[in-house]
């Protein structure tokens, strides 16, 4: 080999290095090099920022939309995590988990059946012998002199003919498919609900441990531990609100039957509901069932009265402490705070979630916020 290829084949070696470090930048971006980066100036400012403010107005309605739907999703969540201790404790029976979301969820539509055998065939039978009533109601009306004198002066039956011909029947037929369509909507609503809730109480477990792998691993035992807290919390709310509300529904069947008030279970089942409502349910429960037992008579109605007064101060000062002390641990005012922001907020779905929501951030900042303010 000359001296002449030596320089020759020295010089090639660098160029064949850096044509495979081209070749392998090719290989890594097969597109071509990126582009110099536009120019930070005031259009490109305001068009990034115009672009913000309309994808921050989209977010907002499609959650405005959807709210519906989110609403259930979270009532669903908190159902399940309120049963969640139920199939636990069926569990540490010997159960698979399987079996308990079984056996609980199986005592959920065991309970709406009940609610609906004992409200629906009273308030059908109330109709039917109304619609039986009316006829006689309109031969009565007919042998009245007065209204016959009224008649032959004004042309009342006349003029009440047309009305019910022209603009009742319509709006009666218009209500009756409104009220259809509520009721379906209803229906649709609860399936949909219990479906969730089942979904969610059988990936509970799922969910916390997909949750907590986005939490950094340093503080995921803590995390873990405070959210155990929280869930406990919630369950046990829920479990002791329920257990409050069987309670009065329980002494309110008793009572309603010893005074002789007719459908005394589905008056009861009601005050079991409206007693699930914080603050304003008991209450609410209370005056529809007096309203009801004084239209049966009078002495019936002031012994509901009498009942529902005394038991309320019962419940507030004797069952709900005892009852909840171990769940949620909350001061009073802030549980009413929390509840009247909730109403005010999402209605009844929101004051049941006020309360445990309540505790839950009183759980963290005292777990939290307080020791790092300390350590300040």
């Amino acid at each position: 080999m000359s001296a002449d290829t030596e320089p020759t084949a020295a010089a090639e070696r660098p160029k064949t290095a850096e044509n495979r470090a081209q070749q392998s930048d090719d290989a890594a971006q097969p597109y071509g090099l990126p582009g110099k980066p536009l120019a930070r100036g005031p259009f490109l400012f305001g068009l990034v920022g115009g672009l913000g403010v309309l994808t921050a107005i989209a977010i907002a309605q499609m959650v405005v939309k959807s709210l519906s739907t989110i609403i259930l999703v979270v009532v669903a969540m908190f159902l399940a995590v309120g049963l969640n201790p139920a199939v636990e404790a069926l569990q540490r029976r010997g159960l698979a988990r399987r079996g308990a979301i079984s056996i609980v969820f199986a005592g959920v539509i065991v309970a709406f059946a009940l609610f609906g055998l004992a409200v629906v065939p009273p308030v059908s039978q109330q109709l039917t012998e109304f619609v039986a009533a009316v006829p006689g109601y309109v031969t009565e009306l007919g042998r009245n002199p007065t209204l016959h004198q009224l008649d032959a002066d004004y042309q009342i039956l006349a003029q009440l003919k047309t009305f019910v011909t022209t603009t009742l029947g319509p709006s009666l037929a218009t209500g009756i498919m409104g009220a259809g369509l509520v009721v379906l909507n209803g229906v649709y609503t609860t399936v949909t609900l219990l479906v969730l809730m089942l979904y969610f109480l059988g990936s509970l477990n799922t969910i916390k441990g997909y949750l907590l792998q986005l939490v950094p691993a340093s503080r995921r035992e803590r995390t873990r531990a405070i959210s155990e807290q929280i869930l406990t919390g919630i369950g046990g709310y829920v479990a002791g609100n329920v257990l409050i509300s069987v309670i009065a529904g329980v002494l309110a069947w008793v009572f309603l039957s010893v005074a002789g008030v007719q459908y005394a279970l589905a008056l009861a089942l009601v005050v079991a509901l409206t007693d699930l409502i914080p603050l304003v349910g008991a209450t609410l429960g209370a005056v529809l069932v007096t309203g009801v037992a004084f239209l049966q008579s009078v002495p019936a109605g002031i012994a509901c009265a009498i009942f529902f007064l005394v038991y309320q101060q019962v419940e507030n000062y004797f069952i709900y402490p005892r009852v909840m002390k171990r769940s949620v641990d909350v001061t009073p005012a802030v549980t009413v705070i929390a509840a009247l922001f909730g109403g005010a907020l999402l209605g009844i779905v929101g004051a049941l979630l006020a309360i445990p929501v309540a505790a839950a951030i009183s759980l963290i900042i005292r777990e939290i916020v307080v020791p790092r303010q300390e350590r300040a």
